[in-house]
């Protein structure tokens, strides 16, 4: 469902005498032997928007890297400006002009708003060789003002929302006035009214003469700000061409190797009898000290339960409350018919509940480590004998859940860093998935994800409920919420303001009760 209103058509055609301001010709990448790019073309003008398409995996994130300066190529060509160029480092690329907005937040959180979206910029120094801050914060406040920011330069990141710090990423790299603006799922954390103002700025670059190269899995942003559109599929170059002779359905296909009609659609369980069975979950008048304002539910065994509502209305804290990372201040937690004290994560994790975070770089997984050792660290002391490590039991763990999962992977010794967005979440539930859980809390798991993950992502929830887990999915996306769930509970700053059946569901009645109306 599109969240914006029509606006007028964005002219799709470009001068033929125009010459690319970006060409990349043939571009192959290998890691550990494993080819990741082979042979892939594409070219950027100036003034457009390029969509850069393609599942998790199919290569997107490794061919910015190579636009920007992070990896070399192994084999192919990068012109620049019509002169063929090899980028030694990113900060090469970046004073060249080339900038990155990245799908996971790399703020420095200990540095100010202002420090942040100045950093690598240049300042004249004082007489006693010192920095200006004033200088400084006034020239970050003036890039936030421009994209409609209100918040104080001198602030803290660690402050911020995850929301908040996407604007600072976006402020940051607004700030180098760059020629070439690489926007990686630069919505996946902002509200509508702030997508909204992120497009005028697209729409404002674009005017000036910026490339901007986006990537999104949401097709509405796509056929809406895009002139121009390459898909990737399995590190191969498929197609380039005018967003204007495609549609949805024909991506769809284009990304993935298959028809739209052919993605996962969950299937409907019966209604559960609930005077036969107990619920595994209960909350009873739960608060915490700021967000969660009493609220009770039930979950029951085998069953998806999806938690909707607008940024900000207090889902995540919720699950966080349940999960032992926020303090519970009222209420009572109810585990298979028992009230349990939950004071910790490690509290929560002993009674057989599993937390799937927002953040999966952030929150879910250590990035200096590999596949396996994400996946099993959660139950690493399972695996001591005599205080050795069975090693041989944990590569069959671990060799079960890749399997299982079907996380695409060159070796469970891979770190995990260089994984898909998508893959990434897959070793983040079998992480979870490892401790035998009883009720599964996702946060937004499929965040930043393709839809051919996605789908994949929605198989193993699926799975997992009719296997008797208890599944309790925060989703912002509402066809997500509407296609997995079972119920549907919706949350208004803080309180509980409606259950729905999924027969009952439509989006229109959620947004609704998001909204705080009440019928």
């Amino acid at each position: 469902m599109a969240v914006f209103q029509v606006q007028e058509q964005i002219n799709r055609r470009l001068p033929e005498s125009q010459l690319p301001i970006l060409r990349m010709k043939e571009v192959t990448k290998k890691f550990s032997g494993v080819k990741v790019l082979q042979n892939v073309n594409i070219e950027l003008y100036k003034g457009e928007v390029h969509a850069l398409m393609g599942e998790n995996g199919a290569g997107k994130s490794t061919l910015m890297k190579i636009m920007a300066g992070v990896y070399q190529p192994d084999e192919g060509t990068i012109e620049y400006k019509s002169q063929e160029v090899h980028w030694n480092n990113p900060m090469e690329a970046r004073n060249k002009g080339i900038s990155v907005i990245h799908q996971e937040i790399s703020l420095s959180p200990n540095l100010s708003i202002g420090e942040n979206i100045m950093m690598g910029t240049t300042f004249k120094k004082n007489r006693l060789g010192l920095i200006n801050w004033n200088d400084i914060y006034e020239n970050a406040a003036q890039v936030l003002k421009s994209i409609g920011s209100s918040l104080d330069p001198r602030a803290d990141v660690s402050t911020l929302s995850v929301a908040q710090q996407q604007m600072v990423e976006i402020a940051r790299a607004l700030s180098l006035n760059s020629e070439i603006l690489i926007m990686d799922e630069p919505t996946a954390s902002l509200t509508d009214k702030e997508i909204e103002k992120l497009f005028g700025i697209i729409e404002e670059l674009r005017r000036k003469g910026v490339a901007i190269v986006y990537i999104s899995h949401r097709m509405d942003e796509i056929f809406k700000i895009s002139n121009r559109f390459t898909v990737l599929r399995d590190g191969h170059w498929v197609t380039s061409g005018p967003i204007s002779v495609t549609n949805p359905e024909n991506l769809v296909k284009l990304m993935v190797g298959r028809e739209l009609n052919e993605l996962f659609v969950r299937e409907r369980i019966k209604s559960i009898v609930r005077s036969e069975q107990k619920p595994v979950l209960e909350l009873k008048n739960v608060s915490d000290k700021k967000f969660v304002k009493g609220i009770s539910l039930k979950i029951y065994p085998g069953e998806i339960v999806g938690l909707a509502g607008l940024v900000g209305a207090g889902r995540t804290e919720l699950v966080r409350t349940i999960f032992g990372l926020s303090e519970l201040s009222e209420g009572q937690i109810i585990l298979d018919g028992q009230e349990v004290h939950i004071k910790s994560p490690i509290d929560a994790i002993k009674l057989g509940i599993a937390h799937v975070p927002e953040s999966r770089k952030e929150q879910g997984l250590l990035p200096n480590l590999s596949v396996k050792e994400n996946i099993l660290m959660a139950q690493l002391p399972t695996y001591r004998k005599f205080k050795l490590l069975q090693y041989k039991q944990m590569n069959r763990d671990a060799d079960r859940y890749i399997k299982e999962l079907g996380v695409r992977t060159a070796s469970k010794e891979q770190n995990v860093m260089g994984l898909s967005g998508g893959n990434q979440q897959k070793v983040v539930i079998a992480k979870w998935l490892s401790i035998g859980p009883k009720i599964l809390l996702l946060d937004e798991p499929t965040r930043g994800v393709d839809i051919g993950a996605k789908t994949e992502i929605h198989k193993i929830i699926s799975k997992l409920a009719e296997q008797g887990l208890a599944v309790l999915m925060i989703s912002s996306e509402l066809p997500e919420v509407l296609g997995v769930s079972d119920r549907i509970l919706v949350i208004h700053e803080g309180k509980l303001k409606a259950e729905l059946s999924r027969d009952e569901a439509t989006q229109e009645k959620i947004m609704y009760y998001a909204t705080g109306e009440v019928k």
